[in-house]
């Protein structure tokens, strides 16, 4: 299990307080917080090793192998290979890039499926992508019982025409799990040919991503959710990193995943992800590979623990009537969701519930959270969304009860 009290020790923003009284930093899926070696290796190269790549002197060289390990260490995280791990500003600048290349395979008659289950991130660049090629839409719906991903709707639209399908690991509203690899399967089947593309940006802060297990062809996830800097992450297989033409300057190189990771990057970013696996890696006893430790952390660590404050929450919100809880609310089911909840607080409109649960110290979210689709479909878009309560591995019990109690009372 964690040890709760050196985690906590580790992440400086952890210690602000508002009225005298420790915040509790319910806004996790939104973007975590950083432990205190991710600050040091951000400015440590800064101080030292700020330069551009390629030179001919020591400080380029120092980035050259700040980059090469950086792919490295995301390379571990995701159980890829380094070449295969392209770096961007986030996973949306990401997705949009990639389906803009995409684009130019598809043509009448293809047909792309996306969902009423993800980030719009996954959603709007892919429906471009369509309409640039004269392709057509297709899309898989909810469950109205528990806000996850009708699979007999995916099912129904896939078809032997499919070259595109979008789906995401977890909902980062409603925090709903995939069974991704079973998915996976189910789209080779109808259509062998149809490049899958995975949102694992919101998982990422909960479970292990084993890209070879999902067996998808793209998979996205950013930094800043996983204890790192603002960066985005894409794993793609070789063969489409390879095969797809990228807009890139004449200068760039033609190998991977250089030609896929346009302009100066965000050197210092790369030395705080770096920073962040091994943070991720240091979190329980295990031994073996960076990778295996990671692995280990999530599975012995961070799973069970989450999965402990999960049951809390839903255990105290099911005893409050006026609070209304979208997606999967049975105690039993944590297996199939991460600690991320979206709520209503009677009436009360969602920014009114977030900003006096923030008067409280309180830090949460409200709105759409770009999961647009599924909003609206929930009927909650045009009335503000909904208020997204989310703990990691560093909140507390103690932490989940404030929550809750701000809660009970019917104005928040």
């Amino acid at each position: 299990m964690i040890d709760l009290s050196h985690v906590r020790s580790r992440f400086p923003a952890l210690a602000r307080e508002q009225d005298g009284r420790p915040v509790v930093f319910a806004d996790a899926p939104g973007g975590s917080h950083v432990p205190e070696t991710v600050i040091e290796a951000i400015g440590g190269y800064l101080r030292s090793s700020n330069a551009n790549t390629h030179g001919a002197f020591a400080t380029s060289e120092e980035t050259d192998l700040v980059i090469a390990e950086t792919h490295r260490a995301a390379a571990d995280l995701l159980h890829a290979d380094p070449d295969e791990v392209v770096f961007g500003p986030n996973s949306t600048t990401l997705l949009l890039a990639f389906s803009r290349s995409i684009a130019g395979t598809l043509g009448p008659g293809d047909e792309v499926v996306v969902t009423r289950f993800d980030h719009d991130a996954n959603v709007r660049p892919w429906i471009l992508a369509a309409e640039d090629a004269g392709a057509t839409i297709r899309w898989a719906d909810l469950r109205d019982e528990d806000v996850t991903l009708d699979e007999a709707s995916l099912q129904s639209a896939l078809s032997e025409r499919t070259r595109v399908v979008a789906f995401s690991l977890a909902s980062n509203a409603v925090g709903s799990i995939t069974p991704a690899p079973r998915l996976v399967r189910m789209i080779r089947e109808r259509s062998r040919d149809a490049v899958v593309c995975v949102d694992g940006v919101h998982i990422a802060q909960h479970r292990s991503i084993d890209v070879r297990a999902i067996g998808a062809d793209i998979v996205v996830c950013s930094p800043y959710k996983i204890f790192g800097p603002h960066l985005g992450i894409l794993f793609g297989r070789r063969e489409l990193l390879t095969s797809l033409r990228p807009y890139k300057l004449r200068p760039a190189s033609d190998e991977i995943p250089d030609r896929w990771e346009t302009g100066t990057q965000n050197h210092e970013g790369y030395a705080g992800f770096a920073a962040a696996t091994d943070y991720l890696a240091g979190l329980t006893d295990a031994t073996g590979s960076r990778g295996e430790r990671i692995a280990s952390a999530f599975r012995d660590a961070i799973v069970p623990w989450e999965a402990e404050l999960s049951r809390r929450f839903l255990d105290g919100v099911a005893a409050l009537p006026h609070v209304r809880l979208f997606g999967i609310a049975d105690p039993a089911r944590t297996g199939e969701r991460t600690p991320t909840f979206a709520v209503r607080v009677g009436e009360q409109h969602p920014l009114e519930t977030a900003k006096a649960l923030a008067a409280r110290g309180i830090y949460v979210w409200d709105g759409h959270y770009y999961a647009i689709e599924l909003m609206e479909r929930l009927g909650l878009l045009e009335t503000g969304g909904a208020v997204r309560i989310g703990f990691c591995h560093y909140n507390t019990p103690d932490e989940v009860d404030r929550v809750l109690e701000a809660l009970a009372e019917p104005a928040a």
